[in-house]
């Protein structure tokens, strides 16, 4: 969890942080969040990105720049909420990447927005998170103890000692917690036609709440290409090998942005 000060600027009511770039993008790249994590999360990859991908890092409610508003507590109200939301930002050619919980929202945005007529993304990039048509390992804790819900977070990493040592702090951030466990915890998958987009999905090699292995069924999702990167790291690793990362998702949107629909399939399968 970082709760690092989020920039004010905001745009699409809220949904976005950051202004928009003066030269039109090649493509837009929506960043979602972790459970209980924040658009600033995403703050250090801004440096990392020339003008022609521009950096969109997505705040849901009940964080940050939000936290006056209530976070969702269903999948499909938060995705039809964050569908309209930015409604006014495909005029360029867009894709979407989300860790852990941040996967979950991306997928079924994906597919919200291909609903819509939008079309889908150029790339979906998936990290940390389970192929959303395999059932549930873990125990849910969403309606636990706070105790239960803080002893889970912190033994993914996602709850720094010096937040759990403030009890005032946690109290703070339990709705916010719970309504994003929930979220997560109740989602129920169903069937649609597989997206035609590349996915690329991006593991931690000691991760334990979701092992490599549990991302190779991503590949059922698609039948425009499908590439997995085990990288170095725990379920966090998105920020201790956020270089390797990087630098695949420059790959994968030049690869996706040079070849064209026409090509995706050509996309690796790893």
């Amino acid at each position: 969890m970082n709760h690092a000060t989020a920039p004010r600027t905001t745009r699409s009511p809220g949904w976005i942080v950051g202004g928009r770039r003066p030269a039109a993008p090649a493509v837009r790249l929506f960043c979602l969040p972790y459970a209980a994590g924040g658009a600033s999360i995403y703050a250090p990859w801004r440096s990392s990105f020339a003008d022609d991908i521009e950096l969109c890092p997505v705040e849901l409610p009940g964080r940050q720049t939000r936290r006056r508003d209530s976070a969702f507590t269903c999948v499909d109200s938060l995705v039809d909420a964050l569908a309209s939301g930015l409604a006014g930002e495909f005029d360029v050619p867009y894709a979407l990447f989300g860790h852990s919980m941040g996967s979950l929202v991306a997928f079924e945005l994906a597919r919200a927005l291909r609903r819509r007529g939008v079309g889908e993304p150029s790339v979906l990039f998936v990290s940390g998170g389970r192929a959303p048509q395999l059932p549930r390992e873990h125990p849910v804790v969403h309606d636990q103890p706070d105790a239960v819900v803080i002893a889970k977070l912190r033994s993914l990493g996602a709850l720094p000692k010096d937040i759990c040592d403030e009890p005032e702090l946690v109290e703070l951030l339990m709705p916010t917690i719970r309504a994003d466990l929930t979220v997560c915890e109740t989602y129920e998958y169903r069937p649609e036609p597989p997206l035609t987009c590349p996915i690329v999905a991006f593991a931690g090699a000691d991760d334990p709440e979701v092992p490599p292995a549990r991302m190779d069924p991503w590949r059922e999702q698609t039948s425009g290409g499908f590439l997995k990167q085990v990288l170095p790291g725990d379920h966090f690793f998105l920020h201790s090998s956020r270089s390797a990362l990087l630098d695949a998702v420059h790959a994968a949107l030049a690869g996706a942005l040079r070849q064209g629909p026409a090509a995706r399939t050509r996309l690796s399968v790893g």
